[in-house]
């Protein structure tokens, strides 16, 4: 039997900590969230020589054990927890070649917790390139560790790391300096009033907001003959110890590497210039976020095609093949076509993660956001908030995930509330067809007037998000941490493993996450629309027939004319009726209502209800067109889609809160159904109150 050890993979932020975790893991890997926080957990399976297997955790980057972040909170309290199922056999710390000095500041922290530590120096295909040669017997004689040099991008060194995980008995796990000589006198105290308790787990638990064990930081003050210290004072301590780790790394680099300055060979500033610049810097971002999105569109028109026209024909043939009844009407009407509401924007999520990755991957990622923190932080929101607000545009449910790097809470949590603002792609196929039906032919300095409707409701929804943003940061008194750090790492080709496992990975989240609750309203609206109380919906056919006779329909027609009463006298159509006096002054009548209603379980369902409604037998869009165009108000007369309603509906939809699986991505990220209910509340109001003024003002 194989015996399994825990490997933790620790490091400071851009170092290729998770290019180490993909070498090692591959395609054996998953992604959760820890036990009752939001922080992403990463782990994998990876094979070691001598039939060891490695259970392998990617912890969220930290440049030191003093946390200043939810993130680097996780990495210290599983460090100090020895009865934790995840506590590592042996600490893995990755390091880069060109910050190694910075790097080591973690890795001697991590030594005085006396765990076996293995040190990673990766990048090391850069070394020649920055005239950098590293001593490396002297460096694991001086910091008390095996090293692996190793270069994730050439799939160098990758062998050798593993074997020296699994020899983790030969790690020494003596601490590299006495970091205890910063105040002897107060550690020769503390250690004497815990002599069981290793001494820097004892001075984490009193400078950080962590517990360990049984003993929490009241405890150690409570001790009889320990005189604590104040806030201040050990805040001074803590940069003692700082400036002792870094005395101790200086000497050893200065025998340990050797950098040759006139071989170093650097674009990255001359691109710096450029790509930050305060004219040329958002001109290349907007350049670049255009044919994104224009690519985006444009790719996956044609998957997004075939899956519909795949799932149509699948629905079509499990009609036709399986004997007629309930179960076959679930499977054709509820199942498959939820199961396509979901799969259809696989293509989008992942082309758009793909472009993510990639400007990640190549350091970019960094710039834009020291670029937008000039302009985001005077609306109350952090630099790190235009990843989900662009994000958006695709799906919300991924860029609220995104919101996960934020520090501050109190911008994380404005970033989540404001970003269903964005457009979504999920609004498209809405915004498209009611654009075509209600705005006229004709074009505007070349640009179409359907073009510039729907560039302007994306730009509505971007400032709205905005706007909203900054009313939230004056309302919301919570107290938050508010600092901006960002690192910019060298630019680099991006590795195609690592693109390709995020996008997987991302797309394998949405289609698990929101797929489920997609799937499940789908069943519950099939249900709703395919029964009803009441002798209208059970004699449907009596009815029809009887209403219809003098009029000789062909037996199409009047399947139609059957389908259509039996969907107005269903739980659902009962439910339009109930709310169509609310909705009248918008310029809606019931069928609206119904669509409404049922695109609550994602936006996009709502033309695929009204072709239902509309007794519409075919998916060509055309069709669809039609007889939503030859529909009468019942009320005013006239058609039901004029220029004043569908702008109603357009602004609506701009603005209301229509997912419910963005809602249960609110709910887990912030803990609480707080905010999803405060959210759909606020933003179902605002987009009331505007398609109402738009309809009335217009009409």
């Amino acid at each position: 039997m194989s015996k399994q050890i825990n490997v933790a993979l620790i490091g400071n932020p851009n170092t290729g900590k998770t290019s180490v975790f993909n070498a090692l893991t591959g395609l054996n890997q998953k992604v959760g969230n820890y036990p009752g926080i939001t922080v992403e957990k990463k782990e994998g399976i990876c094979k070691l020589p001598r039939g060891v297997k490695a259970h392998i955790i990617d912890l969220p980057g930290t440049y030191s054990l003093n946390a200043s972040s939810l993130d680097e909170n996780v990495v210290i309290e599983l460090l100090l927890n020895k009865n934790d199922k995840d506590f590592p056999d042996i600490a893995v710390v990755v390091s880069d070649v060109e910050n190694l000095k910075r790097n080591l500041l973690l890795f001697t922290q991590i030594k005085d917790l006396e765990i076996p530590t293995l040190l990673v120096i990766n990048m090391a295909d850069r070394m020649s390139y920055k005239g950098i040669s590293l001593d490396i017997d002297y460096l694991e004689e001086h910091l008390q560790t095996k090293i692996a040099l190793i270069s994730t991008r050439k799939n160098e060194g990758i062998n050798n790391l593993k074997n020296l995980i699994a020899n983790l008995k030969d790690l020494p796990i003596k601490p590299c300096l006495n970091a205890s000589e910063i105040d002897q006198d107060y550690f020769d105290n503390l250690r004497k009033a815990f002599p069981n308790q290793l001494l820097y787990k004892l001075w984490l638990v009193i400078t950080q907001d962590v517990n360990f064990g049984k003993t929490d930081r009241n405890e150690i003050g409570a001790v009889a003959n320990f005189k604590t210290k104040s806030k201040a004072d050990l805040k001074r301590l803590q940069q003692k110890e700082t400036i002792k780790r870094y005395q101790f790394i200086n000497n050893v680099l200065k025998k340990g590497q050797t950098i040759d300055i006139s071989q170093a060979k650097d674009l990255r500033t001359k691109l710096d210039r450029i790509l930050t610049h305060k004219v040329w810097g958002y001109t290349i971002f907007f350049v670049i976020l255009l044919t994104i999105f224009q690519a985006i569109y444009d790719w996956s028109s044609i998957p997004m095609d075939f899956i519909d026209t795949v799932f149509a024909s699948l629905s079509e043939w499990t009609k036709n093949m399986l004997p007629s009844g309930a179960f076959t009407n679930l499977l054709a009407e509820g199942i498959i076509p939820g199961l396509g509401g979901i799969v259809i924007f696989i293509p989008q999520i992942a082309f758009l993660f793909l472009f993510i990755a990639v400007l990640e991957e190549s350091g970019y990622m960094s710039r834009v956001v020291f670029l937008m923190d000039r302009v985001m932080r005077r609306f109350g929101l952090s630099g790190k908030s235009v990843v989900p607000l662009i994000s958006g545009t695709a799906c919300a449910i991924p860029a609220i995930m995104a919101t996960r790097n934020i520090e501050s809470w109190k911008e994380r949590l404005i970033t989540i509330l404001v970003t269903p603002f964005t457009t979504c792609s999920a609004r498209l196929p809405v915004y498209l067809i009611i654009i075509s039906l209600v705005i006229p032919e004709g074009r505007f300095l070349g640009l179409s007037y359907q073009a510039l409707t729907l560039m302007l409701l994306y730009l509505i929804g971007f400032g709205t998000a905005v706007i909203s943003a900054y009313i939230l940061n004056k309302i919301l008194k919570i107290k938050s941490k508010t600092f901006f750090v960002i690192e910019m790492p060298n630019y680099k080709l991006p590795m195609f493993k690592n693109v390709a496992l995020t996008v997987i990975e991302k797309t394998k989240s949405f289609v698990f996450g929101a797929g489920k609750i997609i799937l499940a309203i789908s069943i519950v609206l099939w249900f709703l629309a395919s029964y009803g109380p009441g002798e209208q919906f059970n004699n449907a056919e009596t009815i029809v027939k009887a209403e219809y006779a003098p009029q000789n329909l062909n037996e199409e027609d009047l399947k139609q004319k059957i389908a259509s009463h039996k969907l107005e006298h269903s739980f659902i159509g009962i439910t339009g009726r109930a709310i169509e006096p609310a909705i009248r002054p918008l310029g809606y009548d019931w069928k609206i209502g119904i669509a409404i209603v049922s695109s609550f379980a994602a936006r996009e369902v709502f033309v695929g209800t009204l072709a239902t409604i509309y007794s519409v037998g075919s998916d060509d869009e055309a069709t669809i067109k039609n007889r939503m165009a030859a529909e009468v108000n019942p009320i005013l007369g006239g058609p039901l889609f004029t220029f004043a309603s569908g702008i109603s509906l357009l602004l609506f939809y701009a603005f209301a809160m229509q997912c419910m699986s963005t809602l249960a991505i609110v709910k887990r990220e912030t803990n609480s159904w707080k905010w999803p209910v405060l959210q759909l509340v606020i933003m179902t109001a605002f987009a009331y109150i505007v398609a109402l003024i738009a309809f009335q003002f217009l009409k």
